[in-house]
């Protein structure tokens, strides 16, 4: 009995060492390997035994981690206030710097992502912070990895999420979007325009090269009516030669009439004569 007791124990023991011991990394995280307080290897994914109480394995996750960057309250380079958030990636490129290097690695990206999006944003127009996202990404990103990379960490993307701004900024850029329209639409309106005076004149030129044009493009003025059943047809005379009619009619009437004076002014007595 006191010799299977022995070995029960013994078993437990065993159990109790191995449980201390055995330490198993995954394939997304690497193991930073402390012994009495120092960094003596980083393990690679899968089992590591470890000397209990003497080690310690501290993993650090591979993956890339997604952190959103609360909205700050920006005034840019042309003093409007805006509140604007994004979103961070990154990974840990160096398990032993991340542990070393850094208490906290998180807490301090986020802090440092927080005050580069100020400064970043606060050295462009509102105009550039709308337009210009990708260039204001590539800065943000940028500045961080000259700063992360000391600590094992590699940023691999920034995202400007959102850009809120003032009621009295919507409603003046609403302004100037409607007012931008209606200078295109004038514009366009204006060309139009041209083009169409400089249609007529070359259309003006054809008919009085060719007369019997002007007659043609009655005739089909008078079937574009006829289509709409009108009962009234108004038919357009040329202006120009209906002058002309008027003008030589009077003008032969007028002679006629002198004619008329003359001879009934001429004595009788002349006559017979």
């Amino acid at each position: 009995m006191n010799v299977l007791g022995v070995i029960i124990a013994v078993i437990v023991v065993l159990l109790i060492v191995a449980a201390l011991s055995i330490r198993v990394v995954t394939q997304y995280e690497k193991g930073v390997l402390f012994r009495l307080g120092r960094v003596v290897a980083v393990r690679e994914p899968g089992l590591n035994l470890i000397v209990p109480v003497i080690d310690r394995l501290r993993k650090v996750s591979l993956r890339i981690i997604t952190m959103p960057i609360q909205s700050q309250g920006i005034i840019t380079r042309d003093n409007v206030s805006v509140d604007i958030s994004a979103v961070a990636y990154f990974r840990v490129v160096d398990a032993e710097k991340s542990v070393v290097a850094i208490e906290n690695v998180y807490a301090a990206i986020d802090q440092i992502a927080q005050t580069t999006l100020r400064k970043v944003v606060g050295q462009h127009t509102l105009d550039q912070a709308l337009a210009e996202t990708g260039t204001i990404n590539a800065d943000i990103r940028q500045m961080l990895d000259t700063t992360t990379l000391e600590w094992g960490v590699e940023v691999t993307l920034v995202e400007l999420k959102d850009i809120q701004l003032p009621d009295s900024m919507q409603r003046a850029m609403a302004r100037q979007a409607e007012a931008e329209r209606e200078k295109r639409a004038k514009i366009i309106a204006a060309e139009g325009e041209s083009l169409a005076a400089a249609a007529l004149g070359d259309a003006s030129d054809t008919m009085m090269a060719h007369p019997l044009a002007l007659q043609l493009r009655n005739l089909q003025t008078l079937i574009e009516l006829g289509v709409d059943k009108n009962t009234t047809v108004v038919f357009p005379a040329p202006l120009m030669s209906a002058i002309g009619e008027i003008g030589t009619f009077l003008a032969r009437e007028t002679t006629a009439s002198t004619i008329l004076q003359a001879a009934a002014s001429t004595p009788s007595g002349t006559a017979d004569s």
